[in-house]
């Protein structure tokens, strides 16, 4: 298994024993930046030459920016464009022919609930999540009538570090955990609740898994009923 992210030495050695662990596979970490091709490519590369074939995809690298158009930075825009779309493509094009010559690949592009439809002031994310999607789409014909299946995941707003500070900080303010957790998704997931990270998961690996097959080229909301309301 390839882990590649930004963290600490010691939190990259214990994501990488916890791992080892449960599931009893040999880990490799790189710090690859995904903004460089070259550098997504090397990865790559000596994953290939490590293990002797990528079988797995899950891209899932994203940049968040927040501005109305006229205000977003050019920079912003390149970087998005260059974290959250070019680096799946340029992971699935190295990866994918060990795959065909194996004959069995499973690709996942992490798109977002974004991916299927618009919000304001976030440019960015809206156009790059929905443009892994016809991603996901062209890859999936591309690779019809082998074991290969190309999937994107569509998730609505989940439980992460960066929503915990605000919860946090409107707890902070006089509201219950309760109260603020639905003034955070007023209007979002009908559920009234985060998207469950484990539910997400549980998804990814059955899509890893034998029975998959025939699900190839579909975007998969995972959002609470967000996109049908």
């Amino acid at each position: 298994m390839i882990l590649n992210g930004f963290a600490s030495p010691d939190a990259v050695d214990a994501i990488r024993g916890e791992i080892e662990q449960q599931h009893r596979v040999r880990t490799w970490y790189s710090g690859a930046d995904l903004r460089v091709p070259g550098e997504i490519e090397a990865m790559v590369s000596a994953g290939i030459e490590a293990f002797g074939a990528i079988d797995i995809v899950i891209n899932n690298a994203v940049v968040r920016h927040a501005a109305p158009v006229e205000s977003f930075g050019s920079e912003r825009w390149d970087e998005a464009l260059a974290v959250n779309l070019s680096s799946a493509f340029h992971t699935i094009r190295l990866a994918l022919p060990a795959m065909k010559a194996r004959g069995w690949g499973r690709i996942i592009n992490v798109s977002s609930i974004y991916g299927l439809r618009a919000a304001p002031n976030r440019i960015g994310y809206v156009t790059t999540k929905t443009a892994l999607v016809g991603l996901t789409r062209a890859v999936a014909l591309e690779t019809l009538g082998g074991d290969i299946t190309c999937n994107a995941i569509c998730p609505g707003t989940a439980e992460t570090p960066v929503h915990e500070g605000t919860i946090n900080g409107m707890v902070a303010s006089g509201s219950s955990r309760d109260e603020a957790v639905q003034r955070f998704l007023a209007g979002k997931q009908p559920t009234g609740r985060f998207i469950s990270a484990d539910g997400v998961a549980a998804l990814m690996v059955f899509l890893c898994g034998p029975d998959s097959g025939d699900i190839t080229g579909a975007a998969l909301p995972v959002d609470g009923g967000w996109n049908i309301s």
